[in-house]
C-alpha cells in the first residue's frame, strides 16, 4: 500500500484515518498511518491539549488535524463566538424547540440532572472564528503535516498560511466540480469522498467518483474515501488511480474510540442499508445511523431540519439527555455503510493488521491475464 504520497508524508502506507479520539490518532500513526484528529468538538483550548497528548504519544511521528469550515452557514465570519452563539440562538423557532421535546417526551427522556451542563457545545467549531484558530494552533506544531477542510474549499489565506509552514492541505469532496474548485484554491490532495461515506457526503458512489476525479486531475493526489474499510477494498480504490485511502467509519469500531456497550451492539446488528442519510444531525445532508430521532426529523409532517448550525444547536442537549438516558431507539451516530460489516470490536493495531493482510492477501489473487487474454 505504498505510494508516492505515503512516501512523501514518511509513513509506511497511504491509510489516512479520521477519529474524534486522541487516542485513535495515536495508534494509527504508530502502526504507520497518518492519523487526522477531527477538531471539530474541541474549542482552541481543549484542542491544544489534544494535541499536546497525541505529541505525547505518537513518538515524533507526524499526523494531521480536520477543521469543519462550511461554505454556507448562519454563523457569520468574525464575530466573537459569544455574540454568534446568542445571535443564532435568537433564530431557532420555537415549533423546533417544542418538537424536539416533544419526542423526548415520547421516550420518557429525562431531563439533564441539575447542575450538569450537557457534554460539549451546540455551536462546536464549525464557524470561521474558531477554526481559523484551529488552524492557527495545528500550524504551531512541527509533526502536524496536514490540514484538512470538509464543507467546501478552505479560505485562499488558510491555505496560503499552511503552505508557507510547509503543511499540505487536503479537501473532502463529492463531485468533480467541486474537487476542480479545491485546486484553483490551491488545495494539494483531494478527499473523494462518495456516497456511502459517513458524516456530510454527496450522492455518487466512490467507485464512479474516485477514477472520475482522477483522471480529470491527474497533478494532484487523490485518497479515496467511502465504503473503504477491508484491505479488499483499499486494492479496489488503488486500481481506481487513488493514491491511498480516507478512512473514517472503521475506526469507530475500535476499542480506543471508547463507544458504547449499546452503540457498540446497534454497530454489530446494523445493516448496511442501516446507514441513512438524513439532515436530522447538522442540518446538512450527513450519513449517519437510523434512528427513530432519524425518522422523526425525516417525517414529512414534522418540521424541516433547521440549516447549519441551527439544527446541531438545537438538539445538542436533547442528544446528551439521550445519551445519559440510554434510550437505545434514539441513538445513533454519522457513520457510513461500511457499517454493515461490522462484527466483533476489536483495537486499531489489530484492525490495521487485518487491513494490511487482507489487501496482501486480494492482490496476490488477483487474475494475471493480459487484456489480449480477457478478449480472447
Amino acid at each position: 500500500m505504498r505510494t508516492d504520497l505515503s512516501d512523501s508524508f514518511g509513513i509506511d502506507f497511504g491509510l489516512f484515518a479520521f477519529n474524534y479520539m486522541p487516542d485513535v490518532v495515536i495508534e494509527v500513526c504508530k502502526a504507520g498511518g497518518l492519523g487526522v484528529l477531527g477538531a471539530v468538538r474541541f474549542t482552541p483550548a481543549e484542542l491544544k491539549e489534544a494535541l499536546d497528548y497525541i505529541e505525547a504519544g505518537v513518538g515524533g511521528r507526524p499526523y494531521g488535524v480536520d477543521v469543519v469550515m462550511p461554505m454556507k452557514t448562519e454563523a457569520k465570519a468574525g464575530m466573537d463566538v459569544d455574540s454568534m452563539q446568542e445571535m443564532l440562538q435568537g433564530m431557532i423557532p420555537q415549533e423546533h424547540k417544542d418538537f424536539v421535546e416533544s419526542v423526548l417526551e415520547k421516550y420518557d427522556v429525562p431531563k439533564l440532572p441539575e447542575g450538569r451542563h450537557q457534554q460539549g457545545r451546540g455551536l462546536l467549531s464549525w464557524n470561521d472564528t474558531e477554526a481559523r484558530e484551529q488552524v492557527a494552533i495545528s500550524l504551531e506544531r512541527k509533526q502536524v503535516k496536514l490540514i484538512v477542510n470538509a464543507l467546501g474549499p478552505p479560505p485562499k489565506d488558510v491555505v496560503d498560511e499552511a503552505h508557507s509552514g510547509g503543511v499540505r492541505v487536503a479537501a473532502l469532496c463529492g463531485r468533480l466540480d467541486h474537487a476542480m474548485k479545491q485546486v484553483a484554491n490551491g488545495v494539494d490532495i483531494i478527499v473523494a469522498q462518495g456516497t456511502e461515506a459517513g458524516g456530510h457526503s454527496g450522492d455518487i458512489a466512490t467507485m464512479i467518483l474516485v477514477p472520475e476525479i482522477v483522471e480529470a486531475l491527474s497533478s494532484t493526489p487523490v485518497l479515496a474515501a467511502g465504503g473503504i474499510g477491508s484491505g479488499r477494498q483499499a486494492a479496489a480504490a488503488y486500481a481506481l488511480g487513488a493514491q491511498g485511502v480516507w478512512t473514517g467509519s472503521m475506526w469507530l469500531n475500535t476499542v480506543e474510540c471508547g463507544q458504547s456497550d449499546i452503540m457498540q451492539k446497534k454497530f454489530h446488528e446494523a445493516r448496511s442499508q442501516d446507514a441513512v442519510r438524513s439532515r436530522a444531525y447538522t442540518g446538512k445532508m450527513a450519513r449517519q445511523l437510523r434512528t427513530d430521532w432519524t425518522e422523526a426529523w425525516d417525517s414529512p409532517d414534522n418540521p424541516d431540519p433547521l440549516g447549519m448550525p441551527l439544527q446541531y444547536m438545537l438538539c445538542s442537549e436533547a442528544l446528551e439527555r439521550i445519551r445519559l438516558a440510554g434510550r437505545e431507539e434514539l441513538m445513533g451516530t454519522p457513520i457510513g455503510q461500511l457499517v454493515g460489516s461490522f462484527k466483533e470490536t476489536r483495537t486499531v493495531a489489530e484492525t490495521v493488521a487485518t487491513l494490511l493482510a487482507d489487501y496482501e492477501k486480494t492482490v496476490s489473487a488477483l487474475p494475471r491475464l493480459s487484456s489480449k487474454e480477457l478478449l480472447s
